[in-house]
This record gives C-alpha cells, structure tokens and sequence, in this order.
C-alpha cells in the first residue's frame, strides 16, 4: 500500500477573533428526561482504518472486532437501526453491515482526525438523519436502547478525564447539528489543534471538538450505564449493576486474553 505523503502544517496569519464567539463554554444544559421526541430510526457507526498496530494495545483492529459489536448491537439496541461501518478495507466484514468507504481528509495527520469529517453537514446523505458511533473496542454488557433514546441534538460520552471533557468512543448527534467542529478545524487544522492543546485537552479528535464546543454539550456518564475499563471497571474490581456498556480505550482490549482471564464477563459478552 503506497503510504500518503506527510502533510505539513502550517500556521498562517488569522483574524483576530474573540474567542468565546468561537469556543463558548456555556453552562451545561438541562437534560430533556422527558418522552423520547427523536426519529425511531438510527444508524449505528463504527470505524475502521489501516492504520497499523495500535500504539496503546499494541493490536490490529479487524473485521472480527466490527462483527462482534455488530452483534452486541443487535443484541441490546430494541430499536429500528442500521449498523455501518466507515472504513477502508470492508474484507471479512458481515454481509448485513453497510460500508461506507473511508474519506482521507487529515487521514495522514495520524490518530482519529479523520473522524472530524462526520461532524459535515453532508453525513445526513452519506451516513443518516441521526446516528452514533462506537469504538470496537467496547463491550456490551446491557440493554443500550435508553442510551441511544435521548433527545439532545448532540450528545457525547464525557467522565473519564478531569481536564477533557469529552471521550470519543461515543458520540451521537443529528447529522450536521455541531458543523462547526468540521468547518473551523477544515480552516486551519494547526490552530485548532493548538487550542485543544492549549486548554490541555488529550486525546486527537476529541480535544479539538472539547475545544470548540466547550463544555456545555450533554453527555453520558456512569449514571447512564456507560463505563471506562481503566478508568471506572478495572478499579473496582468488578462489573457495576448498572453497567450497560464498557469502553477499553487505553491499553487494555477485550479480544486480550488475559483481560478477560480477569474479567469472565468479557468473554460472556464479547460475542
């Protein structure tokens, strides 16, 4: 495979702007808990690149992953949807998935920038009215449909770090509701990653969109049912009771067999 050339970027001269036009950090909303008011139909996303073996986990993502959270999927979300998954190479993949063929916009910038493209107003034909994302490396452990029915336009998965706000294993929004995130970093990708960094944001993605949302989008958090491995499981010691679905963002996947040597729900669920 010929690799793409390195993308340099550069820091060319802006208007000055007052920052809170751009990045507002409003106050967190009021969650609408009321009857579900949103389309009965969603598109379930995963990704899935080429990108060699994960630096943390030190393994290749494959189409095994993709078909084992289609499956989860199946198994715990009780509402009309579809499952898709954006990606480069769809080989081994369930029949039943939609592909979407993965775009190369800021691909080569390394991490999940890539992924900064699905905030454009065009995701409503190419992806769906609404949808939500998931990393493949999450296990589900539990009924999933009250995570997915909730109103907010936008909403993002956001407990796992004091200094970012947001985790980008999960997010869900209306197609094109938060366009800014594409559109300012498509403007200057190097500005907008210095603003994350500057706030002290980690992660790629998920620092830029904690950058220019601010901190007042709605978000899942244990409450919810939604749990880190590192963060929250592997500290216990056990599966929480009202654990509906675990990320392994970090080192740890549940396809490790040590991991799940610890943990025999992960081999229960994982399937």
């Amino acid at each position: 495979m010929v690799k793409a050339p390195h993308r340099t970027l550069i820091f060319t001269p802006q208007k000055k702007r007052k920052p809170r036009e751009i990045f507002a950090n409003t106050p967190a909303p009021r969650r609408d808990n009321g009857p579900y008011k949103g389309p009965e139909h969603i598109k379930v996303v995963c990704w899935k690149w080429d990108n060699g073996f994960h630096d943390k986990k030190k393994l290749k993502f494959g189409p095994d992953h993709v078909n084992r959270l289609k499956n989860m999927v199946a198994r715990h979300l009780h509402m009309d949807h579809e499952f898709v998954c954006i990606t480069d190479d769809p080989a081994g993949l369930d029949h039943e998935i939609r592909v979407i063929p993965l775009w190369n916009d800021y691909r080569d910038m390394g991490g999940c920038y890539v992924r900064l493209k699905a905030f454009s107003q065009e995701m409503q034909e190419l992806i769906g009215e609404r949808f939500i994302w998931l990393d493949l490396d999450a296990v589900i452990v539990g009924d999933i449909t009250p995570i997915v029915r909730q109103n907010p336009k936008f909403m993002m998965w956001g407990d796992t770090h004091p200094r970012t706000p947001y985790n980008g294993s999960m997010v869900m929004m209306d197609a094109g509701s938060r366009s800014q995130v594409w559109t300012l970093f498509e403007r200057n990708p190097a500005v907008a990653i210095m603003k994350g960094r500057n706030l002290g944001y980690v992660g790629t993605d998920q620092a830029w969109i904690g950058a220019c949302l601010g901190r007042g989008e709605a978000r899942w958090t244990i409450a919810d049912g939604v749990y880190s491995y590192r963060c929250h499981v592997k500290k216990l010691g056990h599966l929480p009771n009202n654990a509906r679905i675990v990320f392994f963002h970090g080192c740890a996947d549940p396809s490790q067999p040590q991991i799940q040597k610890i943990h025999p729900w992960i081999e229960e669920h994982w399937r």
